[in-house]
């Protein structure tokens, strides 16, 4: 079920007024219910793998058990490599397994040798990557001893489960979202409102911004050897303003739709696109995902308190499996590695923490320093985008070429050039109005507040009409649906 859908436009009021109105007087009635409109929501797109996130569910809150009861290291360690094995097994086998073994292939046919294996049409769970690595912090919390286990089953399912964030995240942390299950929730109007406001935020960022960014996206991208440097510009700029979009947007929404319900879940964008230096964008783009690597990989590994050496290995470790999670292809591993090689100079100057406030913090506009370190990490955070969106590593290679040819410096000229301005003039009104938020826990937050109602209300409408006007008469998934 996607959020713009008119599926979920019935689904979310029939859950709000059970949850509030039915089951509000008994805290596991509510959770029960919970996870059954979680289970409906997650099954609309294919009920077969429902038996994945029980069968995960189920694992995990026997082992959280085991964990508990066993003070044995080695028995504790076999009891925790339970945990990853099927977690991470399900996901190797659904996302990897083509890949690796087109791989195998390429290699043997490298060395003269020909093997023809039966590949398989496997298809992709959706949100796989994301409940997968939010289990694994329950088991692995329990195993450092971090995390009391669970012992109601209820409550642990809605946690694994939970609808809002279970497709694309936020990946929430066992110790901040669990907990949330075990306590009474009273309804709270102020809360409430707030959450609607993310939800319609969300739905313009997706909606507006995202699917209209998408259609030139996908056109230049896809006929790339027929247009210009200049045009080529144009598309990865469409193209980094719909995955920013379409991903904070899912976030907003997710983040809202959880405020109807009483719970509160970890903010996974900060306007990363304001960032100063890419170690700030890191801290700024998918934070869920990137504070779990650093807790759950990186800091394992020994982090940034060893040698020289170990910071570049570690730093390319961490990178390049946060590529290889986004998809199994080359042009992930290598965006992967890209980043990395931005990240090391930073690390190895101790600069990775240098901008960890607001640009302009309190002021309206930022000095040439800060505008101009905005802009430069803004252009290398565009060119890494052309490797994550490219079919293939020659696609992006050959685009990157044309970019950086006497052709950059022509006029742009595509079909449809023309409603492609209208999409420009919306994505600088998100940049303005993320801009004047962007002290906030998202761009609306406390914003309309102040204003007066007529005007606050004037802008809701305009938002809902453009919502209204630019939907697809098809349901657009969200891209990270795909990861």
């Amino acid at each position: 079920m996607l959020f713009n859908s008119i599926d979920f436009a019935v689904f979310l009021p029939i859950v709000f007024i059970l949850y509030w109105f039915v089951a509000n007087k008994h805290l596991r009635l509510q959770n029960l219910l919970v996870v059954v409109s979680s289970y409906i929501f997650y099954g609309w797109w294919d009920w077969r793998f429902l038996s994945l996130i029980l069968f995960s569910t189920i694992i995990d809150y026997v082992v959280g058990l085991g964990l508990s009861k066993e003070d044995n290291k080695a028995k504790r360690k076999i009891l925790l490599c339970i945990s990853i094995f099927v977690n991470l097994g399900f996901l190797g086998f659904f996302k990897y397994y083509n890949f690796f073994l087109d791989n195998f292939v390429t290699a043997f046919s490298f060395f003269g040798s020909e093997i023809r294996p039966n590949s398989l049409n496997v298809i992709l769970p959706v949100g796989i990557s994301f409940y997968t690595f939010q289990t694994l912090s329950y088991t692995i919390d329990i195993y450092r001893r971090k995390l009391v286990p669970t012992r109601d089953f209820i409550a642990f399912s809605a946690f694994v489960s939970f609808f809002p964030q279970l497709v694309a995240g936020p990946i929430e942390r066992a110790t901040h979202l669990l907990p949330q299950f075990y306590r009474k929730r009273s309804f709270d109007y102020n809360k409430a409102v707030d959450g609607l406001r993310q939800i319609l935020w969300g739905l313009f960022k997706k909606i507006v911004i995202a699917d209209s960014c998408a259609v030139y996206a996908n056109q230049i991208f896809n006929n790339s050897s027929d247009y210009s440097g200049s045009v080529l510009v144009l598309g990865v700029l469409f193209f980094t303003f719909q995955i920013y979009g379409d991903f904070s947007g899912y976030s907003d929404i997710a983040i809202g739709t959880s405020r109807l319900f009483g719970f509160d879940l970890m903010q996974n964008f900060a306007f990363p696109y304001f960032s100063r230096d890419i170690a700030e964008f890191w801290r700024r783009w998918h934070i869920s995902l990137s504070t779990w690597f650093r807790d759950y990989l990186y800091i394992p590994l020994g982090g940034s308190r060893g040698g020289v050496l170990m910071k570049i290995k570690n730093t390319f470790i961490i990178f390049i499996v946060s590529g290889f999670w986004h998809g199994a292809n080359w042009t992930f591993i290598i965006w992967g590695a890209l980043n990395a090689v931005y990240f090391l100079p930073l690390l190895l100057l101790n600069k990775n923490r240098n901008n960890l406030g607001n640009i302009a913090h309190g002021k309206r506009f930022p000095d040439i320093k800060e505008l101009a370190s905005m802009f430069f990490t803004f252009g290398a955070v565009v060119i890494a985008w052309v490797f994550f969106r490219a079919d293939s590593v020659t696609h992006a290679v050959n685009y990157l070429a044309t970019i950086f040819s006497s052709s950059l410096f022509t006029f742009p000229r595509f079909a449809g050039g023309g409603g492609a301005w209208i999409t420009i003039f919306l994505t600088a009104c998100l940049i303005l109005v993320e801009w004047h938020g962007r002290e906030r826990q998202y761009a609306l937050a406390h914003w309309c507040i102040k204003r007066h109602r007529a005007i606050r209300w004037s802008f809701y409408i305009i938002l809902i009409f453009l919502i209204g006007m630019l939907s697809s008469t098809t349901e657009t998934p969200f891209i990270y649906f795909q990861f």
